[in-house]
């Protein structure tokens, strides 16, 4: 069974940019890309743990605000010629609210 957490109004996150949620998995960084899609991945760049959360977003990609290692917001996946994966988390909008799901 899956649940979903409210964690806040769309309007909340700035495009182009994250909110951290903190969860007993850890912190989960949520991002809004410029076309107001919802991404979430842990917070912890595969490189060398970098906050992702602080890092460049752009289309369907968060550049490590440490290293600039580029991961693609839709798989948590490194952009090629780097390597690693962070876990990704489903995220979605309804009615102007953003919702987790961390299970």
């Amino acid at each position: 069974m899956s649940e979903w957490m409210r964690v806040c109004p769309l309007e909340e996150i700035p495009r182009l940019g994250s909110r951290v949620v903190q969860t007993g998995k850890g912190d989960i960084a949520v991002f809004r890309n410029g076309l107001d899609e919802v991404f979430a991945l842990r917070d912890q760049c595969p490189h060398k743990g970098g906050p992702l959360s602080q890092g460049i977003v752009f289309d369907r990609k968060v550049t490590c605000p440490l290293h600039s290692l580029t991961v693609q917001l839709d798989s948590g996946e490194a952009v090629a010629p780097d390597e690693g994966c962070t876990q990704r988390y489903r995220a979605r909008v309804d009615k102007g609210e953003v919702y987790l799901n961390i299970s």
